[in-house]
């Protein structure tokens, strides 16, 4: 919602002659496993997870992709392949609650039960059997274009009491990415947005009580002046971040909701998601779109402010206030819209 008021105009009403120093620092950590990583060697306390990959008729299956990952978390922690007796094993685990997911070409997955692993412990996963998948499999896969398009009517449907756009939540883990042409169409949709326009106006208004950007002048003119430009920043960022650069690295724009899981992990999430986002291809990669995105369309904002606002204080006051926004909105959509979000598709990722 115009990030969320623009950072509730950069958190209270920093002007652009008391912005000094503001550094932000954006940890990613890639956590895409490798094929075959090494594990380390356990300790007293390590705890370990085994077990035998097999088919429907109770020969071992060699080859197929084992994933471990904790319940609290969507991201892999550990992959490997089982070997040529269907053998898995996974070592020097901490204490926590995990699932194995076991995926192999042609069968359908095999998802296990929460496996609680206390210090030291030892636990082997019973029944990991692998069934081939139904020769319908080939026809319940949708066209890309099409998926595309039913992400965007999907999204497009999601208000909060009805009113206020949610567009870029997503309430199912699973969610096919988004097309280039997608991108680009559910960006415009949010830019004619009644709620945008609005929502600008209460900016530009709140801008010209506080006497926000003196060089713009008073009364109707200067209202209408911080208008556009409170628009053009909008409008920049929102297709910059949304669109042109998601098209270009090939990332998701939209935020996915945990909506279950502890409080600190659902928090880091929706923090964490400004910085680190979900590339189209499902891997978790540096949230160019939004970083650049924001801070270039600040910087576009030196063209059509007043000479007398220009400078790096501009840049700080709209790019890091339209960041600072970006996590306060996940944040607020974690824990307060995905229940007061209409017509979503509630598909969580612990379902």
């Amino acid at each position: 919602m115009v990030r969320f008021c623009r950072f509730l105009l950069v958190c209270g009403g920093i002007t652009s002659a008391a912005l000094s120093t503001i550094s932000v620092y954006a940890q990613s950590h890639d956590q895409t496993p490798a094929a075959a990583q090494a594990q380390d060697a356990p300790s007293a306390a390590a705890a370990r997870i085994s077990g035998t990959v097999q088919d429907t008729n109770g020969d071992v299956l060699e080859g197929a992709r084992v994933e471990l990952s904790k319940t609290d978390s969507p991201a892999i922690l550990r992959q490997v392949d089982s070997g040529a007796m269907g053998q898995f094993e996974f070592t020097g685990l901490e204490p926590g609650t995990y699932v194995v997911m076991v995926v192999r070409n042609g069968m359908s997955a095999f998802v296990s039960k929460p496996i609680v692993l206390q210090p030291g412990a030892s636990a082997f996963v019973p029944n990991v059997m692998l069934r081939v998948a139904p020769v319908t499999t080939s026809v319940m896969v949708m066209d890309k274009e099409a998926a595309s398009v039913q992400q965007v009517r999907i999204a497009e449907q999601q208000r909060v009491l009805k009113v206020f756009p949610n567009f870029y939540s997503s309430f199912d883990w699973n969610a096919p990415p988004m097309l280039p042409k997608q991108k680009y169409s559910l960006a415009a949709r949010t830019l004619i947005d009644p709620v945008s326009f609005l929502t600008t106006g209460a900016i530009a208004g709140v801008e010209q009580y506080r006497n926000i950007f003196p060089g713009f002048g008073s009364g109707m003119e200067g209202y209408s002046k911080r208008y556009g430009a409170a628009y053009l920043t909008f409008a920049s960022g929102e297709l910059l971040t949304r669109a042109v650069l998601p098209s270009v690295f090939h990332a998701d724009p939209r935020y996915f909701v945990m909506g279950k899981g502890s409080t600190r992990a659902r928090a880091f999430h929706a923090i964490s998601s400004t910085f680190v986002t979900r590339g189209d291809n499902g891997s978790r990669k540096v949230n160019f779109p939004e970083i650049v995105g924001d801070l270039s369309a600040a910087a576009l904002s030196n063209v059509y402010y007043p000479a007398s606002e220009r400078g790096a204080s501009l840049v700080f006051i709209n790019g890091f206030g339209n960041i600072g926004g970006n996590m306060l909105g996940n944040l607020i959509r974690e824990f307060v819209l995905n229940r007061m979000t209409t017509r979503v598709k509630h598909r969580l990722p612990s379902d």
